[in-house]
């Protein structure tokens, strides 16, 4: 229990009530379901920036950063890193999506394989649980926080953390997601800041860091503590998960052009780069003042309550909700879009009745946003959960991704092959403990084996024949019912 608990309480009600007085100021523009779920798709370079931003420097970048580097030292710039590189990447290889006008991963996926429904359906489902399980790590991340200022049961601060983005979600849609991610980023910006340079100075600098910690803590980017090949494997998954995280392809499908969406993720890479190694120090700081913390989920928490003065860990607690809330947001808006769209469709053979659409659409962010806290329930280390969650699910989409689009003899079996020979991988590895420790996360392996199970399928398979641009005149045409129905 720390001081000043009653004041805390209060000051993140209060951030809370003004997000959700943005998400109810919002609510006014949205006129039709594809506003609520894309926001008109006209995000110009500024909001763009500001959502993308806030979107990458969430849970695992921030208080999941702090942990690891509280553990492994300067490997918690891993993760941040990999979240630069990731948003590159991922224009350069497909930023001309925005000119496609698709709405979803899922029809994303369909369309380089010849509009094919069975890869609809079947990655629809896929990425819709993808996207509950990255909700998670906020809603963990988030319930951290109150765990440690308010003594709560942590079931209890995992419910209060999902209501308090949630609910301005589901009243504003994807535009009050934006605009609050735009608010949180510079809270968020300026808040962590300050605790690393408070934190650098309270600790000698890196003099203080090298005499009082242990050495293999403070080697170069802690490769000497990670592991070579874990700390690869670190890197390696999240730019993974970047790359096919619906939530940064809801961004490039909502921006403005194509030229915008590129300009607003290189920079929102090279910030998330540089933010990088704002945790780390935090996160050794919090080692050197401390290295009997318990359980070291808490080392973020312990800095911001027990070390600064009041005035400033509570600004530091909101910076803290806001990496948490800028990205949880994200992912349920992300997927309850593929709930809504394409889920919805797969199960039912429908779509939404056009004047219940935007009912439709909160009643799957309240799924979405339940069923991730389920999952949560009996987790405690954010980037175990990450790095586990996305090896399983992620490695395979990547690469029917990126065959699918740029290897004209891919077929949608040889697809679906990848992901399921992806997971089957990633579960060998985890359950093995003598190849966990060796990889550190599955991703390596679990890349391999979906790129040679996807390449020998589609060879054993019928070539496609359906061009790419009639795969994507049958998605328009698709679309359009879907806009008039909604």
């Amino acid at each position: 229990m720390v001081e000043n608990q009653l004041v805390y309480i209060i000051i993140l009600s209060i951030f809370i009530l003004l997000m959700i007085l943005v998400g109810t100021v919002i609510a006014k523009k949205i006129k039709t379901g594809e506003d609520f779920l894309m926001g008109g798709r006209n995000l110009g370079p500024f909001l763009l920036i500001g959502t993308t931003v806030a979107t990458a420097v969430g849970t695992g970048s921030s208080m999941g950063a702090v942990q690891t580097a509280y553990e492994r030292g300067w490997a918690g710039a891993f993760f941040g890193i990999g979240l630069g590189i990731g948003m590159i990447a991922l224009v350069l290889f497909f930023a001309d999506t925005r000119d496609k006008n698709f709405m979803t991963f899922s029809e994303e996926l369909s369309y380089y394989f010849g509009a094919s429904k069975v890869m609809k359906g079947s990655t629809s489902i896929i990425l819709f649980l993808a996207e509950v399980g990255w909700l998670g790590t906020h809603i963990l991340g988030g319930s951290i926080y109150l765990s440690w200022i308010t003594g709560l049961d942590p079931t209890i601060s995992k419910i209060i953390t999902a209501l308090g983005f949630g609910v301005y979600s589901i009243i504003g849609g994807f535009l009050a997601v934006v605009y609050t991610d735009a608010i949180q980023a510079f809270i968020l910006f300026i808040g962590f800041t300050l605790l690393a340079v408070i934190s650098f100075l309270k600790v000698g600098g890196f003099a203080g860091m090298s005499e009082g910690l242990p050495r293999e803590l403070t080697t170069f980017v802690g490769v000497q503590e990670a592991g070579l090949i874990p700390g690869i494997s670190l890197i390696l998954v999240t730019i993974v998960a970047v790359l096919v995280m619906p939530a940064y392809r809801h961004r490039i499908y909502s921006g403005k052009n194509k030229s915008t969406v590129i300009r607003s993720f290189i920079i929102s890479g090279i910030v998330a780069v540089l933010f990088s190694i704002i945790p780390t120090i935090v996160g050794l700081a919090a080692r050197l003042l401390n290295p009997e913390i318990g359980n070291t989920a808490f080392a973020f928490p312990y800095m911001i309550t027990e070390v600064f003065p009041f005035w400033i860990g509570a600004f530091l607690l909101i910076a803290g909700l806001s990496a948490t809330m800028s990205s949880g947001d994200s992912d349920a808006m992300a997927g309850a879009t593929i709930l809504v769209r394409d889920v919805y469709q797969t199960v039912t053979g429908s779509l939404p009745d056009k004047s219940k659409a935007v009912f439709f659409s909160r009643i799957g962010l309240v799924i979405t946003i339940g069923l991730a806290l389920l999952f949560t329930l009996g987790s405690t280390n954010i980037i175990d959960y990450i790095e586990n969650m996305s090896s399983t699910i992620m490695s395979g989409l990547l690469v029917t991704a990126l065959l699918g689009k740029y290897w004209s003899r891919a077929t949608w079996q040889g697809g679906i092959a990848a992901i399921i020979a992806g997971s089957v991988t990633s579960f060998t590895v985890m359950l093995n403990k003598d190849l966990s420790e060796f990889w550190g996360n599955p991703v390596i392996p679990s890349l391999f084996v979906s790129l040679l199970t996807c390449i020998i399928i589609s060879y054993l398979t019928p070539k496609q024949t359906i061009s790419k641009e009639e795969a994507l005149k049958k998605l328009e045409d698709e679309r359009m019912i879907f806009e008039k129905v909604l």
